[in-house]
C-alpha cells in the first residue's frame, strides 16, 4: 500500500470514529458557552440517520482538524452531551471501528472502561479571560447604559455594562457582560448571575446577567444627551417624550445649592406642571419626602457629600451619586426630576435594605427614611433621647383632650414629652414629628394646626430655662405643675427659681408636688444675672400630608416668617392609561402663611366647621397632616 493510500485509510478511520458517535451528536445544538468554538471547528459531517459515513460525503479539498477535542465543540459540559464517547475520547482510546458499522450493530459486550476522574476534565478560570475597560472603537465602557438587540427576546433589552473582555479561544471577538434592568423579556435568553462558562466575571441577581457580542450593544437612547441639531437626537427626544412627557433630565454633577426664593413672584416663576419629582408606580411617599428634604433647604445636605467610611456598605457611593447627581441636583437646577431617575434610587434601596417593595408597593415616608438614612447612608440620628435611644423622627403619643378643637403641634409635642418623661440631650438640626394618627385612616384629632415655630427649650436636658413666674434663671422643675398656671400652658410652667418654687407650692393644692433640681452649666450661671435666658426655637419648613393613600407636601420656599409656601403633588395629573405617565405639579399657596397663624387658623376653623367647605389647600394642611419637618438654622450650620 503506497503512502497516499495509507493516509486516506487513516483519515477514513479517524472520520469513522467521529461518525461512530456522530448520530447522537447531530441532535445537540451548540450551547452559548461554546458558541465561539463553532467558528474554529465547524461541523463537517452531514446528518446520516444510519450513522454511516460515505466517502462522497467528505470534501477532500477542505482542511480537517484531525485531532479535534470534543470539548472544543460541545463546551465544558461535553462529557454529559457526548455520552459513551466521552469516556473513550477522554481516555484517549485508540479503538478502531470498521467503516460501515452503524450504532445498532455495535458489539453486545463493550470493553470495561476506567472511571473518569473529574480532575482530568479541562477547566476554564477567570485568568483565561482578557478583561477590557471599554469596547474598542466605541464610547461604551464599563458602567455605560446600553440597549441590546437579542434574537431570543421579544424586544430590545436595556441594562448597564458590568464586564468587557475577550473569552478564551477567540482573540478578536469581544464579549460584553450586561446586567439587564427588566427580566420580563428574558424568557428565551440564556441568563446567569454574572457567570460565563461557570466563571464569575461580575455579580448580580440570578437571571439578570446576559453575555453578548460587542456588536449587539449600542448606547441606550433613552438616556442619550439631546442635541437638537441631529436627526438621531430628535428620535431620542421623541422617545423620551412618549415615555415620560419630557425629553431632558440630564444628571448634574458637583454641588448645587438649594433654591433661593425671596417672594411670591419668584416662587410663581418655578411653579406649574412638569415641575418637581415625577411620580411612578406608587412613588408618592418618596417623591413628597424627597421634595421636602432637598428643594429649598440644606439641612440634609451632609447626606450628599459625606465621604464613605469603613463602616459604610459597599454600595454607599453608588447610592449617594444617584441621590445627589440624578435627583437632588437636577431638582435644584432644573426644578424637575424624571421618574426613571427616581426608580434607580428605589431599586437600590429595595436591593440593599430590609424594606421590601420599595419599587412598586405603597409605603410610608418613615419606611423610606429608615431605609435611606439608617440602613444605607448610616446617617447619625437627629434625635438623641435622655433614655439612651436615638431616632430619626418622633411619633407623638398623647391622650385625646376633648376640649381641644384645633390643637397645635406645639401643644401635642409638649404633652407627649411630658407624659413620656424624656428629654433631648441636645438641640437637633432637624426634627421630624409624626402626627398622632394610626394608619392611613384613623386620626386622633380631625384637625391639627402645624405650628410655624416649635419651642424646644423645655425638652432639652441641662439647658438653661426661665422661671415661669419671674423670668429669672430657673433651678427647679416640677412636672406636677404641668398646665397649672393657665389653660393650655405646657412645659414652660414647670420651671421655677428657688424663691418662686417655695411661694407657688405653699398653696395647699400643690403641697404634695415633687420637684427636682435642674442641672445648669457653670459658665451660664455666672452670667445669668446679667442676661435674659434665651429660648430655643425650630422653624417649620415642610408638612407631608396624606389622603386616601396618596402623599403630597406643603414646602416653605425659604427661611423666615414671610417666606411663601408651595404645594407639591408628584401625580397631579396623568397622560394616557397603562402605558402613560404622571404629571407632577408645583402650586403657589400664598394664603398658607396667614392660615398657619393662631388668628388665621382660629378664623378658618370657626367659619368652616364642615371639612367639605374648607378651601382645598386648607383642608389638606389642617385635616391631612401626616408629618411635620422642623429645622434649626443655627444648629444645621454645624452639621
Amino acid at each position: 500500500m503506497n503512502a497516499k493510500s495509507e493516509n486516506e485509510a487513516e483519515k477514513e478511520k479517524k472520520l469513522t470514529i467521529t461518525n461512530r458517535f456522530g448520530d447522537s451528536l447531530e441532535n445537540y445544538e451548540l450551547s452559548n458557552e461554546s458558541e465561539h468554538m463553532a467558528h474554529a471547528y465547524p461541523k463537517k459531517i452531514p446528518n446520516r440517520k444510519n450513522g454511516i459515513l460515505k466517502n462522497n460525503d467528505v470534501n477532500h479539498d477542505t482542511a480537517y482538524h484531525e485531532d479535534v477535542d470534543l470539548a472544543d465543540i460541545l463546551g465544558t459540559n461535553w462529557p454529559k452531551r457526548a455520552g459513551a464517547a466521552a469516556m473513550i475520547l477522554n481516555n484517549k482510546s485508540k479503538t478502531s471501528i470498521e467503516p460501515g458499522i452503524c450504532e445498532d450493530m455495535k458489539p453486545a459486550s463493550p470493553p470495561t472502561l476506567p472511571k473518569v476522574e473529574p480532575e482530568e476534565i479541562p477547566r476554564i478560570t477567570v485568568a483565561d479571560y482578557q478583561p477590557l475597560i471599554e469596547i474598542p472603537g466605541t464610547d461604551l465602557a464599563i458602567g455605560s447604559l446600553v440597549e441590546v438587540s437579542s434574537p431570543g427576546a421579544n424586544e430590545d433589552l436595556y441594562g448597564v455594562i458590568r464586564w468587557i473582555g475577550i473569552p478564551p479561544g477567540i482573540q478578536k471577538n469581544v464579549l460584553v457582560g450586561i446586567e439587564v434592568e427588566d427580566e420580563s423579556n428574558l424568557k428565551n435568553v440564556l441568563t446567569s448571575d454574572g457567570r460565563h462558562n461557570g466563571v464569575r466575571l461580575f455579580t448580580c441577581h440570578e437571571g439578570r446577567a446576559v453575555f453578548v457580542p460587542a456588536n449587539r450593544c449600542t448606547a441606550d437612547r433613552r438616556f442619550a444627551d439631546v442635541d437638537n441639531t441631529s436627526m438621531a437626537a430628535n428620535r431620542v427626544s421623541n422617545n423620551q417624550v412618549k415615555k415620560f412627557g419630557v425629553a431632558e433630565c440630564p444628571a448634574i454633577y458637583g454641588s448645587v445649592p438649594p433654591l433661593e426664593i425671596h417672594n411670591s413672584e419668584e416662587l410663581a416663576s418655578i411653579c406649574g406642571k412638569f415641575k418637581g419629582i415625577q411620580g411612578h408606580h406608587n412613588s408618592c411617599y418618596l417623591d413628597a419626602t424627597l421634595f421636602s428634604m432637598f428643594t429649598f433647604t440644606s439641612v440634609f445636605d451632609s447626606i450628599l457629600y459625606r465621604h464613605p467610611g469603613a463602616q459604610d456598605i459597599r454600595n454607599y457611593s453608588e447610592v449617594q451619586k444617584v441621590l445627589r447627581d440624578e435627583i437632588v441636583n437636577p431638582l435644584r437646577k432644573n426644578v424637575f426630576v424624571r421618574s426613571d431617575r427616581v426608580m434607580k434610587l428605589r431599586e437600590l434601596l429595595d436591593q440593599l435594605s430590609s424594606v421590601s417593595g420599595l419599587t412598586c408597593e405603597e409605603k410610608d415616608p418613615e419606611e423610606f427614611l429608615n431605609s435611606l438614612l439608617s440602613q444605607i447612608m448610616r446617617v447619625e440620628p437627629f434625635l438623641k433621647l435622655s433614655s439612651g435611644q436615638d431616632s430619626y423622627f418622633y411619633q407623638l403619643f398623647v391622650e385625646k383632650d376633648d376640649k381641644l378643637t384645633l390643637p397645635s403641634v406645639q401643644q401635642l409635642f409638649e404633652q407627649s414629652f411630658h407624659s413620656s418623661d424624656i428629654k433631648l440631650k441636645e438641640v437637633p438640626s432637624c426634627f421630624i414629628i409624626q402626627m398622632p394618627r394610626f394608619g392611613k385612616n384613623f386620626k386622633m384629632y380631625p384637625r391639627i394646626l402645624p405650628s410655624q415655630v416649635l419651642d424646644v427649650t423645655d425638652i432639652i436636658e441641662n439647658s438653661p430655662r426661665q422661671c415661669s413666674l419671674c423670668g429669672k434663671l430657673a433651678e427647679f422643675e416640677c412636672r406636677d405643675c404641668f398646665g397649672s398656671l393657665q389653660a393650655g400652658s405646657g412645659l414652660e410652667c414647670t420651671a421655677f427659681c428657688p424663691k418662686c418654687l417655695k411661694t407657688f407650692h405653699s398653696h395647699s393644692k400643690r403641697s404634695n408636688h415633687v420637684s427636682k433640681k435642674i442641672s445648669i452649666p457653670k459658665d451660664f450661671r455666672i452670667m445669668a444675672d446679667h442676661m435674659v435666658v434665651p429660648r430655643l426655637y425650630m422653624e417649620l419648613f415642610a408638612v407631608v400630608c396624606i389622603e386616601t393613600s396618596h402623599y403630597v407636601a406643603f414646602v416653605k420656599s425659604g427661611s423666615g416668617p414671610d417666606a411663601p409656601w408651595c404645594f407639591f403633588d408628584s401625580m397631579a395629573d396623568r397622560k394616557g392609561e397603562q402605558n402613560g405617565y404622571n404629571i407632577p405639579e408645583i402650586t403657589c399657596v400664598p394664603e398658607l402663611t396667614q392660615w398657619l397663624t393662631d388668628e388665621g387658623a382660629r378664623s378658618i376653623n370657626e367659619t368652616s366647621t364642615n371639612d367639605k367647605v374648607l378651601p382645598e389647600h386648607a383642608k389638606r394642611i389642617f385635616c391631612d397632616a401626616y408629618m411635620c419637618l422642623y429645622q434649626s438654622t443655627d444648629i444645621m450650620m454645624y452639621h
